[in-house]
């Protein structure tokens, strides 16, 4: 009889910080409660479990029945808690010094809560990079899991990975586990005999270890997986299979690496899990991509070259989306503010709310991941913004300043006060990229614009997809529709989405946009002033914070007859929810946010945020013309296509009549007005 191949299986549970409270109590009724309940009842099945920290505090608080079966389970050695960053960061796109704190806080909650003794390390999304080797070594970490797929970017045969390898960086080293692909989409999607059967072959082929660590949330939340893995007992039937079988036993991580040695020393390249590197890839080279790996599938060659075949890194998110960009580099210069603190300055409450700025979720996207969901980027600039004020009133800064903030190449000009700061955008459209309401702890400006996708392709092919043999499908093999899509949904933004960016239409038709230079910036007044040519004439633009004011200031001189129109963009968190609403200069009400809206000859508009708990008045000095609709974009999830509200998109115009002259004389000048006010309760 073959030895007994060890089932080094681990689960990782994480909710994004910020997450709807809805959401956490079906992710627990549908998933966390029923997973450690079956489990409990196996004290002989063994495992391995990370919680992120952020998630294990609510769980803890909210249901301590259930924590305290995963405290039994953990006194008794069936379960093997592992660390990480306690908000659950991408650590290789956070400073050293936040990834050990980051390690750090996690480790002595785990050590704290359940006295557990904690020498592995989660990686979020299994993004590797050599540089924080040091820092998870310096945290005490022995060990770290990541993808067989990092094992066979170096040459490895499959066969090599049934254990762990030994990595260094600067001398210092840690021992990493190479997670199965293979066990990834077995479990749950085929079927418990089918898995069960799949182990024993491994254990016949002679193989050590079947090394498994992946979402908690495949048992109970992902589409069809609660019936499956539950009402239809696949997660019973697994472990009683497993337990069951001579070929197989049960480890935790730490047994087994007690007891074994290395393979022998390994240096992995910077990469996360195969899909990851595919998702990271811009248009159009995540189609020459695609279109490779399905060259190599259909030349069954596929299966050797993938580790060859390889996509993008996880930082490419910051190339792809400049939002995700410039939240990160925000968070940086935070950091950076943070720790320049004189002794004494850093309390608990400040580094709290850099760590839940550092959550992974807001800051990328593919088939997972939240970049496309307004609410986890408002929870990044809640915290940084709350932080910010803080730092200000410890250490001030100037209400000016000017730099490339973000290293895209434009500058940005900061404006700030206690109250709130804009932050324009110097690449000629004269626009702000943020506005912020220190109050509130809110960034007006946080919109995402509409790109195109590379998956956008599926929407054009068949309607949803089938899946075929016994199991279910994974969210990789499933084309889903959780609303109705159309071609015009897709359309890709012609720029960026920011507030009170200006356009002139011509009476022939045309349309353009002026392309600003700045002037004269002055601090003591809070103003920046900008010029452009615009049709054989000019205008003129000063943006002026206040207060909790911004005011906009334009000077159209010598301009013929035609339209000069303002777009402003402004993500509330109401959305289309029924607690965002337009107010308007009477009290009367016309409509929500997620409602057309168009107004004539009007001075005054408020938008009303309940969620938010304030709002913002616009004040024009002269009748204008106003069209409110909201802004929707296109995104995938592990549930289907879905669309999702951005923010409102208000466009402000006025008509410009041609101001008739003598002959030789120049056109007169026209002065427009406005005011936006951030209103708190």
């Amino acid at each position: 009889m073959s030895e007994p191949i060890s089932l080094l299986m681990g689960v990782h549970a994480h909710q994004p910080v910020g997450n709807f409270d809805a959401v956490i109590e079906e992710a627990h009724a549908r998933c966390y409660r029923p997973f450690l309940r079956t489990l409990h009842r196996y004290p002989e099945f063994r495992f391995a479990a990370h919680f992120s920290g952020w998630l294990l505090d609510r769980l803890l608080e909210k249901y301590p029945q259930d924590m305290a079966l995963l405290g039994e389970m953990v006194a008794r050695g069936q379960v093997e808690l592992f660390g990480g960053g306690d908000c659950e960061p991408v650590l290789a796109a956070i400073p050293q010094r936040d990834r050990v704190g980051q390690v750090n806080a996690l480790t002595q909650k785990l050590s704290h809560r359940f006295g557990a003794r904690v020498a592995g390390a989660w990686l979020t999304e299994r993004v590797y990079i050599p540089t924080v080797v040091p820092s998870l070594t310096d945290c005490g970490m022995k060990y770290v899991t990541v993808d067989d797929y990092h094992f066979l970017c170096v040459g490895k045969e499959a066969t090599e990975l049934d254990g762990f390898h030994t990595t260094e960086e600067d001398g210092c080293s840690i021992d990493v586990f190479p997670i199965s692909e293979q066990l990834r989409y077995r479990l749950p999607f085929s079927t418990a005999a089918e898995t069960v059967a799949y182990l024993e072959g491994l254990a016949r082929d002679g193989r050590r270890a079947a090394i498994y660590f992946d979402d908690i949330e495949k048992f109970g939340i992902w589409p069809e997986t609660y019936d499956w893995v539950y009402n239809k007992k696949w997660l019973e039937q697994f472990i009683e299979g497993v337990l069951a079988s001579p070929l197989i036993r049960t480890e935790t991580y730490a047994d087994f690496h007690a007891r074994s040695t290395t393979g022998g020393i390994i240096y992995l390249p910077t990469t996360s899990y195969i899909e990851m590197n595919e998702w990271t890839l811009p248009l159009p080279a995540a189609e020459i991509y695609g279109d490779l790996v399905e060259r190599e599938k259909r030349a069954g060659r596929y299966e050797q070259t993938k580790p060859f075949v390889r996509g993008g890194i996880w930082k490419n998110f910051f190339m792809r989306y400049p939002e995700a960009n410039w939240m990160h580099k925000r968070m940086l210069g935070l950091s950076a503010r943070l720790a320049a603190l004189p002794p004494g300055g850093r309390t608990a409450a400040l580094t709290e709310h850099l760590y839940r700025a550092q959550a992974n979720d807001a800051y990328w996207h593919g088939l997972f991941g939240g970049l496309y969901l307004p609410h986890l980027r408002r929870e990044v600039y809640g915290n940084l913004l709350a932080l910010e004020s803080a730092l200000d009133a410890v250490v001030p800064r100037p209400p000016l300043a000017i730099g490339d903030f973000d290293f895209d190449g434009v500058r940005e000009l900061f404006l700030c006060n206690a109250d709130a700061q804009a932050v324009v955008k110097l690449d000629g459209h004269a626009a702000l990229c943020e506005l912020d309401a220190y109050g509130l702890s809110h960034n007006f400006g946080d919109v995402l614009t509409q790109r195109a996708e590379h998956y956008y392709a599926k929407l054009r092919a068949a309607p949803e997809a089938n899946h075929e043999g016994e199991g279910i499908a994974s969210p990789h093999e499933r084309v889903a529709f959780k609303e109705a899509i159309s071609p015009a949904d897709i359309v890709p933004d012609a720029r960026p989405r920011r507030l009170f960016a200006d356009a002139w239409h011509r009476l022939d038709g045309q349309t353009f946009w002026p392309h600003y230079v700045a002037g004269e910036c002055k601090a003591p007044l809070m103003r920046a002033a900008f010029a452009a040519p615009l049709d054989g004439g000019e205008v003129e633009k000063t943006i002026t914070l206040a207060g909790r004011a911004l005011r906009i200031g334009y000077r159209l001189r010598n301009i013929p007859g035609g339209r000069f129109s303002v777009e402003i963009n402004l993500a509330l968190p109401s959305c289309d929810g029924y607690t965002g609403r337009y107010i308007l200069a009477d009290g009367s009400i016309p409509c929500g946010f997620g409602q057309d809206l168009k107004l004539t000859a009007a001075t005054q508009l408020t938008l009303d945020d309940r969620i938010l708990g304030g709002g913002l008045r616009l004040t024009a000095g002269s009748p204008l013309d106003i069209e409110a609709r909201p802004h929707f974009t296109v995104s995938q999830s592990e549930a289907g296509f879905e669309k999702i509200m951005q923010a409102v998109c208000l466009t402000l115009s006025w008509p410009i009549d041609a101001v008739l002259r003598p002959a030789g004389s120049t056109l007169g000048v026209r002065e427009l007005t406005l005011s936006l006010e951030v209103l708190a309760d």
